[in-house]
């Protein structure tokens, strides 16, 4: 080990040179050695260290990177990635006391991750429904739709990215087809129109960003997402919103309670 904490290269070992360095910079962040938040050890500490070329270091330091490991900073240097922050608890985010406390799920899950949340980016328009949408809200394809597109960040940090879409039918006019929503958001309003609601579905995937996304995600290289789609439903068993979600996997830990009857 050296002044740095790293081991010294395996010059025996058919691995090359920039691999080794990522594994033992890779070992440290595991291992907590760099613990969330933390810069690396510079190039040329790193140099210093290994006695390589600048270029066998930055080699090292983007596969790291493209792991979703670490981020760069321009001027600052290379630090550790921060670990998610919000646990989504799939059995209590929807759950009535939330909106009956004036909270919308994603207000409440951060309040309890002693996060700030914040919403921008809001767009509320009308439109004909898409073919997916109509068919996931058994509408018809001359029905409008009511969609609410927004962003969500956390300590000011984007984190997700949610486009609802509400029968115009039930919104129009209402508070949800407003920039504010109100307190508890889209799904007090709906109950308060006499939508009750009963369950909800979501299908979720795993993929990599689309452009669009990356950017108004601010995300490093390598680092995917999750693709999330939920449909929710009142006690009439009608389809009253579907939100397309998009969340970057480094904000989110999912966790799910599931009945084991």
């Amino acid at each position: 080990m050296g002044e740095l904490g790293l081991p010294d290269l395996d010059p025996t070992s058919d691995r090359p040179v920039f691999k080794q360095i990522a594994d033992h910079l890779r070992a440290a962040i595991d291992g907590k050695e760099l613990a969330p938040g933390e810069k690396l050890p510079s190039e040329s500490q790193l140099i210093g260290h290994y006695d390589v070329a600048r270029m066998t270091v930055r080699h090292a330091l983007q596969i790291l990177q493209s792991e979703g490991l670490t981020v760069a900073e321009h001027g600052k240097g290379v630090f550790v990635r921060s670990r998610p922050p919000v646990r989504r608890l799939a059995s209590d985010r929807f759950a009535r006391h939330h909106r009956e406390e004036g909270k919308a799920a994603f207000i409440a899950e951060a309040e309890e991750a002693g996060v700030k949340p914040s919403v921008d980016s809001i767009n509320v328009t009308e439109s004909k429904a898409s073919p997916e949408i109509a068919s996931r809200l058994n509408l018809s394809s001359d029905d409008s739709v009511i969609i609410r597109a927004r962003r969500y960040l956390l300590n000011g940090h984007p984190v997700e990215t949610a486009t609802s879409y509400i029968p115009a039918s039930v919104a129009r006019g209402s508070q949800i087809a407003q920039t504010d929503s109100g307190p508890g958001g889209i799904y007090a309003r709906l109950e308060e129109l006499g939508h009750r609601l009963d369950h909800f579905t979501e299908e979720i995937r795993a993929r990599m960003p689309l452009r669009d996304e990356a950017r108004a995600l601010k995300l490093a290289p390598g680092v995917p997402v999750f693709h999330l789609i939920r449909t929710a439903y009142d006690q009439a068993g009608r389809p009253v919103e579907v939100c397309d979600t998009v969340m970057s996997s480094d904000a989110y830990v999912l966790s799910y309670e599931l009945p084991a009857r």
